[in-house]
């Protein structure tokens, strides 16, 4: 998604108010209409001001209680809230979802951050407790190391006879 300099954002909005319409413009430009359709929102309600990038917000759980009761229970438009409020189109929609699943006090719940504890990490070897066991052990690690080898000269073979193929002497390595 490339990104518009304010001129350019200022020249699509003087096309909009001249008349033009904003299907051609998007279908020129390559963008989408709703796009367009903001830009000339913001700049009509906060100028020009309104198209410079906004910083993130940090919404609390009372904002997040105070938008969503906009949309749910005064049927306010999620575009016009995301605009006075300037919270993101998405996080309005997602807010609203799980008040509509739970209730409100939904959005006052804390999800738990940073890494998960230690518990769900790979879990220690246990150590054998019978010798039949530490037997077993030691047989599966020597039937693995024994087929790792004969996979390790079965290639070395292949390489030697590919190179006698050529003409070449097989390495000393």
């Amino acid at each position: 998604m490339s990104k518009h300099t304010i001129e350019e954002k200022l020249k699509i909005i003087s096309l909009v108010k001249a008349g033009k319409p904003i299907r051609r413009i998007a279908h020129e430009g390559h963008m989408r209409e709703g796009m367009i359709l903001e830009w000339v929102s913001k700049y009509d309600l906060y100028g020009e001001c309104g198209l410079h990038k906004q910083p993130n917000i940090r919404a609390t759980p009372e904002l997040k209680e105070k938008v969503v009761r906009l949309v749910i229970e005064k049927s306010v438009p999620l575009p016009q809230v995301v605009l006075q409020y300037g919270v993101s189109k998405s996080a309005l929609e997602s807010w609203v979802r799980l008040v509509r699943a739970n209730d409100y006090n939904a959005l006052y719940q804390q999800k738990e951050r940073g890494q998960p504890s230690t518990s769900m990490g790979r879990r220690k070897k246990q150590e054998p407790e019978t010798e039949l066991e530490r037997l077993q052990i030691e047989n599966a690690r020597l039937r693995a190391e024994n087929a790792l080898l004969k996979k390790v000269k079965a290639l070395v073979e292949e390489r030697e006879a590919r190179e006698r193929l050529i003409g070449r002497k097989p390495s000393k390595n």
